[in-house]
């Protein structure tokens, strides 16, 4: 007989004896409870008390053994969250308080992969799997649409989630240079012949999406025609030498490099900006566009990571009243309408607030104005004629 052989041989007699062994020690407590329990009821009062006291013992143990084992840790689990540019400094805030939390209420620690860039580079990245996503933040709904018909969220996304899966809202601002030397003070002045723009790029990013819709509704939304819509933002483009592909890319170009006459942004960017020492003077026009901010699981690749139970709570928990406060602090305008009441004095009212509905909503809007060959196309042509 081989080596291995003596091992295996040696292997299974040690698992045969200790195997024997704890069944003998389970059938000895067990009989051994029974002893104490007959002890109870037929002997005298000292032996009784002893046996309580043996009993109790033995329950004791019994029952810490049980707790010990329902509150050990459980694996560490890792989401993936890819999200757009400026939503970076709000979830830096709040993915600790959530952290917190769940390992307070589920004894679990989570651990999160973040990404952050422009909205329509990062939702083409979860579609192709170089970004497998538990959870996305974008900067559009059109965007998760995007995903949604490339197979990896469900299609009534929008339906099980609070506010139509709408996380954060926030409108567009127009910023401009000290004293505002070019007289910027409405969407119509974008198309001064003298005005340099500094703006993103609609096939990569979400706010050149909001702040395309923004200047194209300021027409339409107030009467004017399709025509002189298509005249405007093609004139407005005119004055945009270069695109950037996102809106951090934008404002780094205006706030750090000095270029431009004007940026549009997001509002809360712009508040951002301000907060981190660059105090230059904007305007939220009065005719402006609801900015909504969707989040949500991505079904195909929670399931893949046995991540859905934690993603579903991050998501729900952005919703929360605590988190709301914190993209509250940062300019974003709230969803939750506790924080909503808390906050309305911080924003300028706005007049005319129009929607992606109002602009058809999202398929004609993409159809529209975004496939190749659509009207952004056509300005773009026309600019470089």
């Amino acid at each position: 007989m081989g080596k291995s052989q003596h091992l295996t041989q040696l292997g299974i007699y040690l698992i045969g004896g200790f195997q024997t062994y704890v069944m003998k020690a389970l059938r000895n407590s067990q009989l051994s409870y029974q002893r104490v329990i007959r002890v109870l009821l037929n002997g005298n009062s000292t032996q009784r008390f002893v046996c309580l006291f043996l009993a109790g013992t033995f329950l004791s143990v019994a029952i810490a053994a049980c707790s010990g084992s329902s509150s050990a840790s459980k694996p560490d689990v890792k989401l993936r969250l890819v999200s757009y540019s400026v939503t970076k400094a709000a979830h830096d805030r709040i993915i600790p308080k959530f952290v917190e939390q769940w390992k307070k209420e589920h004894n679990q620690n989570v651990t999160f992969e973040q990404s952050y860039g422009g909205s329509g580079t990062q939702t083409a990245a979860v579609i192709s799997g170089s970004q497998e996503a538990d959870i996305v933040h974008l900067a559009l709904p059109l965007d998760v649409s995007k995903i949604q018909q490339a197979g990896l969220i469900k299609s009534d996304w929008e339906i099980k989630a609070p506010r139509n899966g709408v996380v954060t809202r926030s409108v567009a601002a127009i910023v401009t240079r000290e004293g505002n030397p070019k007289g910027i003070k409405t969407w119509e002045d974008l198309a001064k012949d003298d005005v340099k723009l500094i703006a993103a790029n609609p096939k990569t990013s979400g706010i050149a999406i909001w702040e395309f819709l923004a200047m194209w509704g300021s027409v339409t939304q107030t009467g004017g025609e399709e025509a002189t819509a298509l005249d405007y933002v093609t004139k407005v483009y005119k004055n945009a030498p270069i695109l950037t592909k996102d809106a951090r890319e934008a404002s780094d170009l205006f706030f750090q490099k000095g270029q431009g006459d004007v940026l549009i942004n997001y509002e809360n960017e712009v508040i951002l900006a301000e907060q981190n020492g660059a105090k230059l003077p904007y305007v939220v026009p009065q005719v402006n566009i609801s900015i909504d901010n969707p989040v949500t699981i991505v079904d195909k690749n929670v399931d893949k990571h046995g991540t859905r139970e934690v993603a579903q709570a991050f998501v729900d928990f952005l919703y929360s009243t605590e988190a709301q406060r914190e993209f509250a602090k940062l300019g974003y305008r709230s969803v939750n309408p506790t924080v909503s009441q808390e906050v309305v004095k911080q924003y300028p009212p706005i007049k005319t607030l129009f929607t992606s509905l109002d602009l058809g909503g999202w398929d004609q809007i993409q159809k529209k104005f975004f496939v190749d060959g659509a009207i952004f196309d056509k300005v773009q042509t026309a600019k470089k004629a």
